[in-house]
């Protein structure tokens, strides 16, 4: 991983197609030592999970509508998929100096699945607040984050107890690293141990997701 940090930190300075060219042969060279990692991790998560697949992100940025024009990202980054539809979630590693982090959640809800986990909390919150304040979960993550719209959404009280969490559109745990705890020997046993403690929110998610409100198996 030190070659790697290496090069994101020289990309970071120098983000031109130019210098990218006369460094491709190292960038290719850290690709492959990269998905042997990012591999790795995936075997030991299907050891305890049901995964989908593996998605290692392509490193050229899409600028087409972006104020940012540098060509390529810095960091490198991995998803794991679950098995849909009765497993929800995806997991997600992010490799870069200073920005370092292992997470997971649901970034971007589905119309459908949003309203139905808004539908869930404006019921009850007992089973989620349990979930988020078990010690595993606050010593890993904190607290459950995602970005929130700005009122109540359309058909909620916004006086309701748990507004909060009815007003999120995302639904997002995260795990920063230190460079020196990424660079660490111990670093792939963490960041193992840090997805697995996303189960219990996971497996609640997946069990809202797949029943109606009435708790009904909708597959």
């Amino acid at each position: 991983m030190k070659k790697a940090f290496e090069f994101l930190k020289q990309l970071e300075k120098n983000n031109n197609r130019d210098w990218f060219a006369g460094n491709k042969p190292e960038y290719d060279s850290i690709v492959k030592e990269n998905k042997v990692f990012f591999t790795q991790i995936y075997n030991e998560l299907q050891e305890h999970d049901k995964l989908k697949g593996i998605h290692i992100f392509r490193i050229y940025r899409d600028v087409r509508f972006s104020k940012d024009q540098t060509p390529y990202k810095t960091n490198f980054g991995v998803g794991y998929s679950r098995s849909k539809p009765m497993l929800r979630g995806g997991y997600y590693i992010q490799l870069e100096p200073g920005n370092s982090f292992v997470g997971g959640g649901f970034w971007g809800p589905e119309t459908g699945d949003l309203l139905r986990i808004r539908k869930e909390f404006e019921l009850s919150t007992t089973a989620i607040d349990k979930i988020t304040a078990d010690e595993t979960f606050v010593k890993y993550f904190g607290e459950l984050k995602g970005d929130s719209v700005k009122t109540a959404p359309r058909g909620f009280d916004k006086s309701h107890p748990a507004i909060d969490l009815i007003r999120k559109k995302q639904f997002i745990v995260m795990r920063t690293f230190t460079d020196k705890e990424v660079l660490s020997d111990n670093f792939q046993k963490e960041a193992v141990l840090t997805l697995l403690a996303m189960r219990p929110f996971f497996d609640y998610m997946s069990e809202v997701l797949t029943t109606d409100l009435n708790g009904e198996p909708l597959f």
